[in-house]
């Protein structure tokens, strides 16, 4: 289970002590629920409560659905069974070595935004090269603890 996620759920949780309950749900995908607890103050209190011994479950789905969208297992593995190709087109080796250093730069991990900024591909060769990345076992998918938005952990920098 993702450790980082849940540790962020429950302290996004712990809001509501601030008159703001649902952002954990938010935070975890469950956009109708999320806006409910938001306008009713943690569902009357009652479903903030609850979701305390839901927040695992939550975490777990977002991490499962995050894995599908990238076509990884439960585990991350690449559910075709077999590792993508290595693509022999100079133009898109070169890009790679570009968001490459520019995780380096930024001391391992990159959003997909920060890559375009940095490189000036657009993003959909940039998201490519990050899912390939992913796939094949060089990366990993998280949040930013602080933000929320979705990063990339580049392994061996």
């Amino acid at each position: 289970m993702n450790t980082k996620r849940l540790a962020t759920s429950y302290v996004l949780c712990a809001a509501w002590f601030l008159g703001v309950g649902g952002v954990h749900r938010l935070y975890n995908g469950k956009i109708v629920t999320g806006l409910l607890w938001l306008f009713t103050l943690g569902f009357f209190g009652i479903g903030q409560f609850v979701d305390l011994f839901l927040i695992p479950d939550m975490v777990e789905e977002r991490d499962l659905k995050l894995k599908a969208k990238l076509g990884l297992s439960p585990n991350g593995v690449p559910l075709s069974g077999q590792v993508t190709a290595v693509v022999n087109d100079p133009a898109y080796n070169k890009l790679m070595q570009k968001i490459l250093k520019s995780a380096r730069n930024r001391g391992g991990t990159i959003s997909a935004t920060q890559a375009v900024l940095d490189t000036g591909a657009n993003l959909a060769e940039v998201e490519a090269i990050l899912k390939q990345l992913v796939k094949s076992g060089h990366a990993h998918i998280d949040n930013h603890p602080k933000t929320g938005m979705v990063i990339y952990r580049i392994l061996g920098i």
